[in-house]
């Protein structure tokens, strides 16, 4: 049995450079627990053929693996140039409308009505990833006249940003309605939805999910953090996306912002993936630079739940050497004892309630026995998550009859996840010590004459019951 060794998980997305059966196992062997299909690339069945390897490779070595699909969400652009591209210098107004004719240096179409519907004076835009910068002058029924703050070339069918305006436009497109549909019946664990700016984008997707997937808000909007609160509980987990946050965001904020997410998300028990750039000259370098190893080991220390490649694994030359760094960078940073102390600093106080109770209580045992691993039988999944909220260092084991919720605990802070057999499923206390037992042995976990603490919900079997805490040592050979 191969078994992660990192408590902090790792997301790959996969593309034209990791397409293959040998690559996508080589990635899963390296480190790799959740697989990320970028639904804004590559048709269906590329997907389908892509998500086909991945859960061969999740027989041949043992262990479950995650599949994330990402909603392209909703791509706001401008339209075409009579000569492809113009210079947009500063200080100079600039026209945006609804006219379809082709753009010149004096204006340009602008195919988003709801823009124009919403703008305000005073208001920003940002053209081609924040590179060109315009302020609102003056608000018509189909133009906005803008004066340009920050100059530069810009050509045909570049992205606006719009950061300090809510949009009334839904997260879900009909692109990705189809899309959601196809990944859904593919069998994928993780939905990830793009453009959230409010509560209501993630329940829209609730609806159509009807529980099949975990849903992965995908924070990218200034507005997103003004509902954070609201938005992390409509969601199962969410993503840091630096990247369009960046975009919108002054640099000097976006660590500032991705470690609230993380401290507010962990209050509530939800996993986080930190994203966007961790080591994005692996594109074409074999190693990192010393600044990238940092802000992978920053997301660590913070208590991030994972970390992401995006093109590093996608598109880039060196998709599995960008894993194995990945894993190398997580495995030093919770080898640290800076970073046990930091965990145990960090350990937030119980909710009033008997399963966060218990998980805590899990802990403090596991902590004061030396125990070597924390095993947590789980139906759908909450008592894993409780006990990772905890941030023990006892290694967290947990037991699932469904394959889906042992899919979707890969994603989780510490969690390995392991399906019990039809045939040992858990029906008494002696199976729930026995089953717990024989799964520390197999993953490695513990050794004979270690001591493992056993969390369950009693009667057995159904989910959200957990009460029940027990301590047990390993039988000497």
């Amino acid at each position: 049995m191969v078994v992660a060794q990192c408590r902090t998980k790792i997301v790959a997305t996969l593309g034209p450079s990791s397409s293959t059966h040998e690559v996508i196992r080589n990635l899963a062997l390296a480190g790799a627990d959740v697989f990320r299909f970028n639904f804004s690339h590559g048709t269906h069945d590329d997907h389908a053929a892509r998500y086909r390897i991945v859960r061969e490779v999740e027989q041949e070595i043992g262990r479950p693996l995650g599949v994330l699909a990402d909603m392209q969400g909703p791509k706001l652009r401008v339209g075409r140039f009579a000569d492809g591209k113009v210079l947009l210098e500063t200080g100079r107004p600039f026209r945006l409308d609804l006219s379809e004719t082709p753009g010149d240096a004096s204006r340009v179409n602008l195919p988003h009505r709801e823009i124009i519907s919403v703008a305000k004076e005073g208001s920003v835009l940002l053209l081609d990833d924040g590179k060109l910068k315009l302020v609102i002058r003056k608000v018509g029924d189909d133009f906005l006249e803008t004066e340009v703050l920050v100059g530069g070339p810009l050509s045909n069918h570049k992205g606006v940003n719009v950061p300090d305006l809510v949009l009334p436009i839904p997260a879900l497109t009909t692109k990705d309605r189809d899309d959601l549909a196809f990944a859904l019946e593919m069998g994928a664990d993780f939905i990830a939805l793009s453009f959230v700016q409010r509560p209501e984008d993630v329940l829209e997707a609730r609806a159509l999910v009807q529980g099949r997937a975990w849903l992965v808000s995908k924070l990218e909007k200034p507005q997103a953090l003004d509902n954070l609160a609201a938005i992390l509980d409509a969601s199962d987990a969410v993503m840091v996306a630096r990247g369009d946050l960046g975009v919108e965001l002054p640099p000097e904020v976006v660590p500032l912002a991705q470690k609230r997410i993380i401290r507010e998300a962990r209050l509530l028990g939800k996993p986080v993936i930190v994203a966007t750039q961790m080591l994005e000259s692996m594109i074409s370098a074999p190693t990192p630079t010393r600044a990238e190893a940092s802000d992978v080991a920053t997301a660590v220390f913070d208590g991030a739940d994972a970390v992401m490649l995006s093109a590093e694994s996608a598109a880039g030359q060196y998709p599995c050497e960008a894993v194995t760094i990945m894993n190398r960078i997580l495995e030093q940073v919770e080898s640290d004892e800076g970073w046990r102390m930091i965990m145990q600093a960090s350990r937030l106080a119980p909710e009033h309630y008997i399963a966060d109770a218990i998980a805590h209580a899990a802990q403090q045992v596991a902590t004061t026995l030396a125990a070597s691993a924390i095993v947590a039988y789980t139906h759908a999944g909450p008592t894993a998550l409780r006990i990772a909220r905890e941030r023990p260092i006892a290694r967290v084991l947990g037991l699932t009859p469904t394959i889906a919720t042992a899919r979707r605990l890969v994603l989780v802070w510490g969690v390995q996840s392991f399906v019990t057999p039809a045939d040992k499923q858990v029906r008494d206390t002696e199976a729930m010590v026995s089953t717990a037992l024989e799964a520390a042995l197999k993953s490695h976990v513990g050794a004979p004459g270690d001591t493992i603490v056993i969390t369950a919900g009693v009667p057995f079997g159904i989910s959200g019951s957990t009460n029940t805490i027990r301590v047990a040592k390993i039988p000497e050979a």
